[in-house]
């Protein structure tokens, strides 16, 4: 159980503070999103009124900040997303992870939403502090909607026996739809809120076996007094008052069904300024949606909203050697049909979106794991249950057959360059990873709790003024001019620590004079490099289906019939 120390209360003297605040540089703002070795703020009441006066950020509520895992400069700002600990991997693989407690066990939480496909409320309880699990509200979004449910009957006992704990059922149209996204609310002592969007079921499986990434926003302090929050603008895609529009307006999505408690969320969070947010949020909700290229303005969900965020996002001009690449990594493919119809002209349409001129068609690689992948992961073959394609019917081995040539295992098992190296192919992917390559920079990156499939994105049959989705999603979406603070801010791969090194970092050269003062951004990747494709007798993991081999724990796995 991970439980933070209780933290000192520190005096800050506030025109330091001050001081400090301005000059630190972009670096920091990630620094303020995480917990661990901070201290607590001065009194609540008295910090606020101090901030109000002062008008100080959000970043300055969280103290100073962590030391780096290495020495780091200015200009080399660590990754956006992190990776999730696994107690089965070395400390190397685990450098800069992240535990459920270092996100939840803050003791100054006095509200927590979570929302999520499975829960485990007692794993949650756990990892809150112990002298708040009685007293924080928590709030559980679920989307068990039929009473005879084992999951919500479940949910129901185990909230029954934690009074602060309140359910909400999330309104499900579609009948092969899910409540998939993975997010959580936070609301503190201090009158800061922050969001984290990760990509793990709330469950100590998820958590502790499998690989999962987690973003997480910088504290965000409520808008000073007087400001009416209802005239605030969206502003440009990536900035973070754009954020909040897109994030409130999924949020109201489930207060039109949900009633009082959504409509308090939305209210509360609109008191707060996250100016400080430097991403855009991608999310999709359940439903038909309106559809038309002439009015971009309404595509908000699925493929159609990541479409228009893309055209806000530049990419390379330097491709023309064919090195680009778009790599998806997924812990499901769906059944997506007998030809690349929807693959294509949906979801391919949309990743090649940029604002910059057309360029030649960057190629497609998808990350998914092999049947040895799993069999040698920690865990063994169980590791593999929620990780799901099909391979069986005649419809989905034609869908296998266009989908092997971008085939790419989860782990190589050939001789990998241990600078490129993840240290994270023994833990299976749970995790979802949209990334666009150009060269040895990275263009963009998608975290998201969305799958590689229709229910998730979005299907558009013919030329139909509707986009039909049946699931409820949650990600976001980086780039490096947003997060370097400069337009000529390069991304790079960094491995086995959120910050890229220059034995890391493949086109960073060794020191800032070299680079003209350039940011570079770090994003940690859960794979290693280079992708290594499927050999000719290799099968993508089918959960469904029988493996004779033992695994590492000795076991064989026989699904049960109907799995």
């Amino acid at each position: 159980m991970d439980i933070p120390a209780k933290r000192k209360r520190v005096v800050i003297d506030l025109d330091e503070w001050e001081a400090a605040r301005s000059r630190r540089s972009t670096s920091d703002v990630h620094q303020a999103a995480w917990g661990g070795s901070q201290p607590e703020v001065i009194d609540p009441e008295e910090w606020e009124a101090s901030r109000r006066k002062r008008n100080l950020s959000a970043a300055d509520l969280t103290g100073p900040p962590q030391t780096p895992s290495h020495k780091q400069d200015d200009h080399v700002i660590p990754s956006p997303f992190r990776l999730t600990r696994i107690p089965g991997l070395g400390d190397s693989a685990n450098r800069d992870a992240v535990t459920l407690g270092d996100l939840v066990g803050d003791p100054s939480i006095t509200e927590l939403w979570e929302f999520n496909y499975l829960h485990d409320i007692p794993f949650l309880i756990s990892h809150i502090d112990e002298s708040s699990r009685t007293s924080i509200s928590v709030h559980v979004v679920h989307g068990f909607w039929k009473a005879d449910d084992r999951r919500r009957t479940e949910l129901e006992r185990d909230a029954g026996r934690h009074p602060n704990v309140l359910l909400h059922t999330a309104h499900m149209p579609e009948m092969f739809g899910t409540h998939h996204c993975k997010m959580m609310i936070l609301f503190r002592r201090n009158r800061s809120a922050q969001i984290i969007i990760h990509t793990a079921n709330m469950t100590p499986k998820d958590w502790n076996m499998m690989t999962n990434g987690v973003w997480a926003s910088p504290l965000l302090a409520c808008l000073p007094n007087g400001t009416d929050p209802r005239l605030d603008t969206p502003g440009q895609i990536g900035t973070g008052s754009r954020f909040k529009h897109d994030m409130l307006a999924y949020l109201k999505a489930y207060e039109r069904r949900g009633g009082a408690a959504f409509k308090h969320l939305v209210d509360r969070l609109l008191q707060f300024d996250f100016s400080l947010v430097r991403a855009a949020f991608v999310a999709s909700v359940p439903g038909r949606h309106r559809f038309d290229e002439s009015v971009p303005s309404m595509h908000r969900w699925g493929w159609p909203g990541l479409r228009r965020a893309l055209q806000a996002v530049p990419t390379s001009s330097d491709t023309s050697d064919g090195s680009a690449e778009i790599v998806i990594q997924v812990s499901t493919i769906s059944t997506l049909g007998p030809k690349d119809n929807w693959l294509r002209s949906c979801l391919l349409d949309t990743l090649v979106q940029s604002s910059s001129p057309a360029a030649r068609a960057p190629r497609l690689r998808l990350v998914f794991p092999t049947v040895e992948n799993i069999r040698r992961c920690v865990g063994g073959y169980s590791s593999g249950s929620l990780i799901v394609t099909k391979t069986q019917s005649k419809q989905q081995a034609k869908q296998l057959d266009y989908l092997r040539p971008m085939l790419c295992r989860w782990a190589s098992d050939s001789r990998v360059d241990t600078a490129k190296d993840s240290g994270r192919g023994p833990a299976a992917p749970h995790i979802k990873t949209y990334v666009r390559f150009s060269g040895s920079t990275i263009d963009w990156a998608l975290l998201t709790s969305a799958n590689l499939s229709r229910q998730a994105w979005g299907e558009r049959p013919g030329k139909s003024e509707h986009v039909r989705i049946a699931s409820w999603e949650v990600g976001v979406l980086v780039w490096p001019g947003i997060l370097g603070g400069d337009q000529r801010s390069k991304m790079v791969a960094a491995f086995m620590s959120d910050t890229p090194r220059p034995t890391q970092a493949v086109a960073a050269p060794d020191s800032v004079a070299a680079r003209g003062g350039v940011p570079f951004i770090g994003l940690r990747l859960p794979y290693s490099l280079p992708l290594q494709p499927y050999g000719a007798s290799e099968q993508p993991w089918v959960s469904s289906l029988p493996h004779m081999e033992p695994d590492g724990e000795g076991r064989t796995w026989c699904p049960r019939p109907g799995v």
